[in-house]
C-alpha cells in the first residue's frame, strides 16, 4: 500500500527495539524505542537526518561535552558527517521517529574515534503490514 498509518507510541511499545517502517532509494524512515537509561555510541551517519521525540526525553551528546535534551514535540536535525550519541536518561521509555536521506542501504555508520564502520541494523526489526 502507498500510504500506510502508525500510532506512533503504541507501534513502538509493541516492537520494543528500532524498527524500520519505509525505505525507498531516496529516504527511510524508522519508530525508535530506547529503554530506560538506554545508550549508544558515539556515532555518525553520512547522509542528513532528524529525529522527533514523540514520548519521554532524548539526551543527545557531542563530541565536545555538549549536550541537548529534547521533550515530547522536540524534533532535531543532524548534518551527514556530524557526531552525537543518544541517551535515555529516565527511568521511563524513550520513542522517537527518525528519517535520514537515501536508502538503508546506503547508509554508513562510524564509530566516534576510532573510524570503524558499525552495523547499525543489530537490535532492528523491518515492519511487516498485515
Amino acid at each position: 500500500m502507498p500510504i500506510e498509518v502508525y500510532n506512533t507510541i503504541e507501534f513502538a511499545h509493541e516492537a520494543k527495539k528500532r524498527t524500520q517502517i519505509i525505505n525507498t532509494n531516496r529516504f527511510h524512515a524508522w519508530i525508535h524505542y530506547y529503554k530506560p537509561d538506554q545508550i549508544d555510541e558515539m556515532h555518525c551517519h553520512n547522509q542528513d537526518q532528524t529525529f522527533t521525540v514523540v514520548e519521554g526525553q532524548l539526551t543527545m551528546k557531542f563530541p565536545d561535552g555538549g549536550e541537548a535534551k529534547l521533550d515530547p514535540g522536540m524534533m532535531c536535525t543532524i548534518t551527514g558527517g556530524s557526531f552525537y550519541q543518544l541517551h535515555n536518561q529516565t527511568d521511563k521509555e524513550l520513542v522517537m521517529i527518525g528519517t535520514r536521506s537515501g536508502s538503508s542501504e546506503s547508509t554508513v555508520k562510524v564509530e566516534y574515534g576510532t573510524g570503524r564502520l558499525i552495523n547499525e541494523r543489530i537490535n532492528s526489526v523491518a515492519a511487516t503490514t498485515a
